[in-house]
């Protein structure tokens, strides 16, 4: 069956496997080290963003924003690196998110392109260590963006990679930030988890078990 859709494009973080407790206690074990103590509250509004923009909001959280120069910032930005690839040396394919692999089977025997666009910097090697880099057509990752969700930049990269027409692809995401970049590049935007939050999505799924093409490519056609 020939499908309208060229491309899929996934986030990683939330959506494929669940790295954010990771990338919380890496950024609290930092914070901890600068004297800026922070809750799983104030975290939430780290989610989706790119490293250096979760790093500015941390010190001016802490009214530190104006404490270290831009090389400074830099360190800590890869101290806290550091942390989170420490902890996510344990990832395994366990660790994938329950749905996600049959769903990103369904679109490789669609015939239809499958493509990463994360926040992260680690997302190859995330990928890989859960045993799915086979499936991915292109990963892009914050390494090669300039401008970070909710930006479209790193989606429509994806969607470029991959040869795709981006009114042509489905964007699946779990971060506010996210669903906007998917908007914003005039994609169809899946979003995984609450509607109160995800609500400007076009289709949303309480979790990825729900994941599945036809029920996707039927609400993408509607």
């Amino acid at each position: 069956m020939k499908y309208n859709i060229e491309a899929i494009i996934f986030d990683l973080d939330g959506v494929i496997t669940d790295t954010a407790e990771y990338h919380y206690l890496a950024w609290k074990k930092l914070g901890e080290e600068i004297g800026i103590p922070f809750d799983r509250e104030f975290n939430e509004t780290l989610k989706g963003i790119s490293r250096m923009e979760s790093l500015e909001r941390i010190l001016e959280h802490g009214g530190r924003q104006n404490d270290f120069t831009s090389a400074e910032k830099e360190a800590l930005a890869a101290k806290k690196n550091d942390h989170y690839v420490q902890l996510i040396q344990s990832i395994t394919e366990k660790d994938v998110l329950p749905g996600v692999e049959s769903f990103l089977k369904q679109i490789k025997e669609a015939g239809i392109k499958i493509a990463m666009a994360s926040a992260s910097k680690n997302a190859f090697f995330v990928t890989e260590k859960l045993g799915l880099i086979q499936y991915f057509d292109h990963i892009v990752d914050a390494a090669t963006v300039i401008r970070s969700k909710p930006d479209p930049e790193v989606f429509l990269k994806a969607a470029k990679a991959v040869a795709a027409t981006p009114d042509r692809c489905i964007g699946v995401e779990d971060a506010a930030a996210g669903v906007s970049a998917i908007n914003d590049a005039e994609m169809f935007a899946v979003g995984i988890g609450d509607r109160s939050v995800l609500g400007h999505a076009k289709m949303v799924l309480h979790s990825t078990k729900e994941l599945n093409l036809e029920t996707i490519l039927y609400a993408y056609t509607k």
